[in-house]
């Protein structure tokens, strides 16, 4: 059974960098496009950037976009969240979620709706403050 762990989150200052991880389980993560999402305090959930199984495509939302890396480790099932240069406005929890066979919507930017993802993790909370 799909179980995904976020971590890595915390505090820290504007221009600062975090790592955030998702680590899978009970799948074999080779079949499965991940996505990162956020959620701010009072706002909807957004989304942040999508990478296909084979890491071949990955997609970015314009937010973000220069400034954080999405990879991942198929044999380890560790997926990434590399944020450069952090920004007040990226505070929130962050997300990730994992749907199999969902690399058509990480290349058009459909995953965006997250309606089609097969499992979530808890999620990590980030804040970017001085």
């Amino acid at each position: 059974q799909l179980r995904l762990v976020e971590s890595g989150g915390g505090l820290v200052q504007p221009g600062g960098s975090l790592r955030l991880s998702c680590a899978a389980s009970g799948v074999n993560m080779d079949y499965y496009a991940i996505g990162w999402f956020r959620q701010a305090p009072g706002k909807e959930r957004e989304a942040v950037s999508c990478i296909s199984s084979s890491s071949r495509e990955t997609n970015y939302e314009d937010s973000v976009q220069g400034r954080f890396t999405v990879s991942r480790d198929n044999v380890k099932k560790i997926v990434y969240l590399q944020m450069s240069s952090l920004k007040p406005e990226d505070t929130g929890v962050y997300y990730c979620a994992a749907e199999r066979g969902g690399n058509h919507r990480c290349h058009n930017g459909n995953y965006r709706t997250g309606d089609h993802f097969d499992g979530w993790g808890q999620g990590t909370q980030v804040t970017v403050s001085s």
